[in-house]
């Protein structure tokens, strides 16, 4: 693996490890001297990157382990969570979410703060009951919900250790249709956000010209068939499935047309089985903002659409609940996530990127770990209340440094 999934980043080393068991991984924990886990490599930054020794825990045991009472399972760190899903839902359990794609690692997804969609729904962390991880000094660590550096553990940067297991909580199997709808007038939208919201399992706007007068989808993921509210008007669309990218392949994407299907088959937007997304040809931002600011904030963006446009794929809408994860883009507040896939054009997405940064930045937004940012969001620790206390934690964690890299150089202080 030379390169990040989207190809935007290089990887400073050509040394890598795929220990197969947890004490061959302690061991080589111990005895380098800088180390970084790397999953799938779907971050757009470099926080994977290291110029030590890389290790991919991909071929740790990869047995999903349900506990007695039902309520949690043991799942592989490196593991996507399509192979998580496929083994829960033949023990007729369930995720309460998944993330947009089923191919990235659970532990990747859960250190950088990665989402799915949903006023109830937690981000992906919020779902961790427990990590093992290997410290260090090569010893085996856990950290379970109650502990008390628990909320700092979870969404955790790979600063803490290389993570070989999650608990995580499950429930019963359920099901789910997916609803879309198109060409939605902004403003009725903004108007009844929560009601829209808020009647169904999961909803995501997804918006790919921003100076149009509507949204371009509106899609509702939820157990019976979703109304609109009052007020708001679309084309409903009865197609097999349609991409939320202009001019990407359909075949790509998971079954809509309200055909009601398992869990695994509706959350995540697109299938496990084919390429994900735009295929790894775009790059990602992603901000996130108290809801009750997402009207205000989404008209603001409106105006920057001339800068922003010449460089956007799409932009994705989500919600997700409070939690109390140190770093989570949803601490302590009900959250709207504002994602953006662009092409890749680097100097058009600078450009975009100083617009909707100087929008953002008059809202409190908090960025995504795993994605791009630009100038005005560089101190990213500083925009969570408790990232002070995230880097003592840190520190105190890995004295030597082993885990660092430029990224966490950045982001904890060199």
């Amino acid at each position: 693996m030379n390169t990040n999934w989207a190809g935007n980043v290089r990887f400073s080393t050509d040394r890598t490890a795929h220990p197969a068991t947890v004490a061959e991984l302690q061991e080589t924990v111990a005895a380098a001297d800088r180390v970084r886990a790397v999953g799938t490599a779907h971050s757009f930054n470099d926080i994977a990157d290291t110029t030590g020794l890389m290790v991919s825990t991909a071929a740790l045991p990869a047995d999903v382990r349900v506990a007695p009472d039902r309520r949690t399972a043991s799942v592989p760190a490196g593991a996507p969570f399509a192979h998580v899903a496929r083994a829960l839902h033949a023990e007729g359990l369930a995720l309460g979410n998944m993330g947009s794609l089923p191919h990235i690692s659970v532990a990747g997804a859960v250190a950088t703060g990665t989402h799915g969609s949903g006023d109830a729904n937690p981000v992906l962390s919020g779902y961790v009951a427990a990590v093992e991880y290997v410290r260090a000094d090569g010893a085996l660590a856990r950290v379970s919900r109650g502990d008390d550096a628990f909320d700092g553990s979870v969404v955790a940067l790979g600063a803490l250790g290389i993570a070989t297991r999650l608990d995580l909580d499950v429930r019963e199997s359920f099901d789910l249709r997916q609803d879309l709808f198109l060409d939605a007038p902004w403003e009725p939208v903004l108007d009844a956000f929560d009601d829209l919201t808020g009647g169904v399992y999961s909803a995501s706007l997804f918006i790919q010209d921003w100076a149009s007068p509507a949204i371009t989808q509106v899609l509702l993921k939820h157990h019976t068939e979703p109304r609109l509210p009052d007020g708001v008007t679309a084309r409903y669309s009865s197609a097999r499935a349609v991409s939320p990218v202009a001019g990407a392949s359909d075949d790509t994407v998971t079954l809509q047309g309200g055909a009601t299907g398992p869990w695994l088959e509706r959350l995540p937007h697109f299938r496990h089985d084919a390429p994900p997304s735009n295929a790894g040809d775009e790059l990602q931002s992603e901000y996130f903002i108290d809801r009750a600011r997402l009207p205000q904030v989404l008209r603001e963006l409106r105006r920057e659409a001339d800068a922003v446009d010449p460089a956007l794929l799409v932009s994705e809408i989500r919600t997700m609940a409070a939690d109390d994860l140190w770093l989570s883009g949803a601490y302590h507040r009900a959250t709207a996530g504002v994602h953006f896939t662009w092409k890749r054009d680097m100097d058009a997405v600078r450009g975009a990127l100083a617009a909707v940064e100087r929008v953002l930045d008059r809202h409190d937004a908090r960025p995504h770990w795993g994605k791009l940012a630009g100038p005005a969001f560089a101190d990213r620790l500083a925009r969570f209340p408790r990232g002070r206390a995230f880097a003592e934690l840190a520190a105190h964690s890995d004295p030597s440094g082993k885990f660092r890299n430029a990224y966490l150089d950045r982001v904890l202080g060199a």
